[in-house]
């Protein structure tokens, strides 16, 4: 079987997790990057949750593609849904995504679920900062994910106006 790519937007872009070859800014359509998940169990507690990123339906986002080889594709999507289904809040997808380099691949992406409890919705940028505001999970604080996705994201020059203004409301200069 031939070689597959993953779509990362949030943490697989700084913590992927998984053997890749090759890596390219990449922009999926029809679905836009958006703290719109509780987390209950990686950056915050069902009593006190926390948001994470998920991909919510419309407009578009830009991100990093991995290809990956096909002799690896049992071990890195049996990671990948260790690592994205946790509790089921996302739907596995192929999806096209338009790669900087040129031209058009499928790619798992992980979806958010609209009907799905931890589906947190369109927040303004000051809820969602009141979320992740103090919310810890197994993989650490709220606002070290936010923060950090941030730098990622800045470091390889895509902006998220959004984001950024939930990062100045949670780790204000």
């Amino acid at each position: 079987m031939g070689d597959f790519w993953v779509f990362g937007y949030g943490s697989l872009i700084w913590r992927p997790g998984f053997a890749h070859v090759e890596t390219q800014r990449a922009r999926l359509h029809g679905y836009r990057r958006s703290l719109c998940v509780y987390s209950f169990v990686h950056r915050g507690t069902r009593e006190r949750p926390g948001l994470v990123l998920g991909l919510d339906r419309g407009g578009s986002c830009i991100g990093l593609a991995f290809r990956v080889p096909g002799g690896l594709r049992d071990e890195v999507i049996a990671y990948l849904r260790e690592r994205e289904l946790v509790t089921n809040v996302y739907l596995e997808r192929m999806l096209k995504i338009r790669l900087d380099g040129g031209g058009t691949v499928d790619a798992v992406a992980y979806i958010v679920d609209r009907q799905h409890e931890q589906y947190a919705g369109a927040l303004d940028a000051a809820d969602a900062a009141a979320v992740v505001r103090g919310a810890v999970g197994q993989s650490g604080n709220n606002e070290d994910y936010v923060l950090s996705t941030l730098e990622h994201l800045k470091a390889l020059g895509i902006r998220d106006h959004w984001l950024e203004d939930v990062a100045r409301q949670v780790a204000p200069l």
